[in-house]
């Protein structure tokens, strides 16, 4: 009788719509995917271009070349440009053949064809003497991934081997990399959140650095100054302190978008000025701590967010809070009245007129909100990793959140992914630095490979041939005349 009943409510799933869920999820995953491993792929190549052992072995290998090597040289580069050429244009090749161009055998002819090329380059390489380049770079670019991997994620021998042999300090040592890669990652939801949600009214934040910096002058003043407050209390009021401050940061050019028509990009670079001096002369002024250094005093232990582990992990319920915001903005967007008036006006603000919603108003909601969670960033770094406030405490994270936003579609939860995506860049970029001796220059250079790809779908859809879907929410700001 039960089960009769819930097959009226919950009609079972046919098999039809299981393919057609399964092809949606491949269609959401692949291109960020390819993105990654094209952007890894060209990082890869930029690493062992810039490793000096390479770059030695390479010129010794060219200044012993004869005329018989300059020729195979020659060759391979014709192989390669031909490969290229043929993968691009599968279709008339398989034509001369005599077959029927369909998409399948277009994409095996394709794969082929690729496969082949690179494996007659590498012979011809080779061949040539540059085996042992090739080598060089082979072990330039495993050593500097690997310490990416390492550095964000950890190792899992050593993780398994510290579990079973239960010390406490070996555990933490073990989990310590992917707990500072949360760690790194908590800020940037926030703030990934806060120039989303701007994004889906339309908005263009771009002071969310600004903001971050106001929400963290505010949390740190009512977490050292207020004594004698429970934790219950003093984490709440000095969170709400830190979103209270964003939100008013975000409200000033609110409201002059809204009531002078005063565009949010000039206004918000502008404040994040005022931001930068105002943080600068408080620390240096009525917030320094006695001494040199221009730093806050730091806050009280009853402001601090709670940490789960021992020390070196640094994880902390910041995170939780960060996933909890996500998933309210998501239903703010979503399932909420304003939020769709919100949305409404970011899509087509002369719709939302004549629909009678208050354009003016759901510019300024947008603006506070948007703030409000940048000013959360701010907080979660004085509250839960630095315990006070240092000058020029920030890394970037407000600017990175504009493409943290961009990579997530300005969904929450694509904006949850891609700041997790951020902090394990950065936390591993460290290890890179330190163990396999990478330049930071050629670390951010592959950031921004993995940020422009991902960010790029059409790219990877040229590369890979595949067929842009006909449907698709497409989100973008209103241009600077509008």
């Amino acid at each position: 009788m039960a089960e009769s009943v819930l097959k009226e409510i919950i009609p079972p799933v046919t098999e039809v719509q299981r393919q057609s869920l399964w092809r949606r999820a491949w269609e959401a995953v692949q291109l960020p995917a390819l993105a990654l491993f094209t952007a890894f792929v060209v990082g890869g190549f930029i690493i062992a271009l810039s490793d000096f052992k390479v770059l030695e072995a390479l010129a010794d290998t060219v200044s012993r070349l004869n005329p018989i090597g300059y020729a195979l040289l020659i060759l391979t580069a014709v192989v390669l440009i031909g490969g290229v050429a043929i993968s691009r244009k599968p279709e008339i090749i398989l034509s001369r053949l005599g077959f029927a161009a369909t998409g399948r055998q277009s994409r095996w002819f394709n794969i082929i064809a690729v496969v082949l090329t690179i494996a007659a380059v590498i012979g011809l390489l080779v061949i040539i003497g540059f085996g042992h380049v090739l080598e060089l770079a082979w072990n330039a670019v495993i050593s500097a991934y690997g310490a990416l991997l390492e550095g964000s994620l950890g190792n899992p021998a050593q993780m398994i081997a510290a579990l079973q042999s239960g010390d406490s300090r070996a555990i933490a040592l073990a989990f310590y990399p992917i707990s500072e890669s949360l760690v790194a990652s908590t800020p940037y939801i926030f703030a990934g959140l806060a120039v989303a949600l701007g994004f889906r009214c339309g908005l263009f934040n771009i002071g969310a650095e600004g903001q971050l910096f106001i929400g963290a002058l505010t949390s740190v003043f009512v977490g050292y100054s207020l004594t004698g407050l429970p934790a219950i209390v003093h984490i709440p009021l000095a969170l709400g302190a830190g979103a209270l401050g964003g939100a008013l940061w975000g409200f000033v050019p609110g409201f002059l978008k809204a009531r002078v028509g005063a565009h949010e990009v000039i206004n918000t670079i502008m404040m994040n000025y005022i931001a930068f001096r105002l943080s600068e002369w408080l620390l240096n002024g009525p917030m320094k701590r006695p001494g040199a250094v221009p730093v806050s005093p730091f806050i009280a232990e009853s402001a601090q967010l709670p940490r789960f582990f021992p020390d070196p992990i640094r994880f902390h319920l910041g995170f939780f809070i960060a996933l909890g915001m996500a998933v309210f903005v998501w239903w703010f967007l979503f399932k909420s009245r304003w939020g769709f008036e919100i949305r409404t006006v970011g899509a087509n603000p002369n719709a939302a007129r004549y629909a009678g919603m208050n354009i003016a108003f759901n510019i300024i909601l947008a603006m506070c909100m948007s703030g409000a969670l940048a000013g959360m960033a701010g907080a979660n770094e004085v509250l839960g990793v630095n315990y006070n406030l240092a000058n020029a405490f920030s890394s970037g994270y407000g600017f990175d959140s504009i493409a943290l936003a961009l990579l997530g579609r300005s969904h929450p939860f694509g904006v949850v992914l891609a700041a997790l995506l951020f902090g394990t860049l950065r936390s591993g970029g460290t290890r890179m630095q330190n163990v396999a001796q990478i330049p930071i220059d050629i670390i951010i250079v592959v950031q921004a490979l993995v940020i422009a790809f991902m960010a790029a779908p059409g790219i990877i859809r040229a590369i890979y041939r595949i067929v842009k879907p006909r449907e698709g929410e497409v989100v973008f700001t209103r241009g600077w005349g509008r």
